[in-house]
C-alpha cells in the first residue's frame, strides 16, 4: 500500500511550542495531522488551540497511525525517547521519523533507523511563541535540514511546504550549527534588554519600536559586508518536484 496523492498520515509527539506549529503548517500543507501526544494541562490547551479537532493520543498509537512521526520534544528527551520506543519495538519499517532539535543529526534517530525507519533531522532556525503567529514566521524562515542522501529531498520538500527555506547541514556539523545560532540568540537577547532598560530610563516612550528599526538596519549591513556562500545545499521552492516517492505502508492509509 503507498501514500496516494502524496499526503501523509503526520503524528506529533510533543506539544511544547515546537510540535504543535508544525502540525499546523503540514496540515496547511495538505497533509492529514492524524494525532498528537500532550501531557500536561498547558500543552493539552496548545495543541486543541492550534489543532482544533486533532485527537490527543499515547505516543504508541500516534507511532502506530502515522507515516511521518514528528518528535518535537526537548533535546534532553529524545535520545531516551527514540530508544525507549525502539525497545517496545513501535517504529515501523519505511515510517518517517523527523525531529526538530537543533543540535543533533540523524544519529540519535539510529534506532528507529534500525528497525527500518526513514531518519530526518529538521530545525527551524525562529524563536517560537506557541501560538498560530509562528505559522507567519516560519513562511520564509530558514529550516536545517540533515538526512541520508537518498532522503534528503523528501526532508527538503517537507520544509519547502511549510513555507520555509530548506539549508542543509552536514551530520557533523550539526552541534557546530546549533552553537552558532546559540550564541547569535543569547548575545542579541542580553544587548537588547540592556538597551531597552536604558531607553526606558531615559523616558524613551517606544523603545521597542526605536531598537528594532536600529537592529534591522545593522544586522543587514553586517551580512552585506559578507560575500554570499554558493548557494550549494539550499533549495528554493522551484527546486522539488511537488509529487512525492511512494512510501510503504505503516499500517493504515490516511491520504483521505
Amino acid at each position: 500500500m503507498t501514500v496516494r496523492s502524496g499526503r501523509l498520515g503526520v503524528g506529533i509527539v510533543g506539544a511544547g511550542r515546537v510540535g504543535p506549529v508544525i502540525g499546523a503548517a503540514l496540515a496547511n500543507a495538505g497533509h492529514a495531522v492524524v494525532g498528537i501526544s500532550a501531557v500536561s494541562a498547558e500543552s493539552r490547551e496548545r495543541a486543541e488551540g492550534i489543532l482544533p479537532g486533532v485527537p490527543i493520543l499515547a505516543v504508541e498509537e500516534i507511532l502506530e497511525r502515522s507515516e511521518l512521526v514528528v518528535l518535537a520534544v526537548p533535546t534532553a528527551e529524545l535520545a531516551g525517547l527514540v530508544a525507549g520506543l525502539a525497545a517496545l519495538g513501535v517504529w515501523q519499517s519505511g515510517q518517517l521519523v523527523l525531529h526538530t532539535a537543533a543540535e543533533y543529526g540523524t544519529g540519535v534517530l539510529a534506532p528507529a533507523a534500525a528497525a527500518g525507519a526513514i531518519p530526518l533531522a529538521v530545525h527551524p532556525a525562529i524563536v517560537f511563541t506557541g501560538t498560530t503567529l509562528d505559522l507567519a514566521r516560519l513562511m520564509d524562515s530558514y529550516c536545517a535540514v540533515t538526512a541520508p542522501a537518498p532522503v534528503l529531498p523528501i526532508g527538503q520538500a517537507l520544509v519547502v511546504e511549510m513555507g520555509a527555506e530548506p539549508v542543509v547541514i552536514a551530520e557533523a556539523g550539526r552541534a557546530e550549527y546549533a552553537r552558532a545560532l546559540a550564541s547569535v540568540g543569547e548575545l542579541a537577547g542580553r544587548v537588547v534588554a540592556d538597551a531597552a532598560a536604558t531607553l526606558t530610563r531615559l523616558g524613551v516612550e517606544s523603545p521597542a519600536g526605536l531598537l528594532a528599526s536600529v537592529l534591522s538596519a545593522t544586522v543587514d549591513t553586517v551580512l552585506r559586508s559578507h560575500a554570499n556562500p554558493p548557494e550549494v545545499g539550499v533549495a528554493g521552492q522551484d527546486s522539488f518536484d511537488p509529487g512525492w516517492p511512494d512510501i510503504p505502508s505503516t499500517g493504515s492509509d490516511f491520504s483521505e
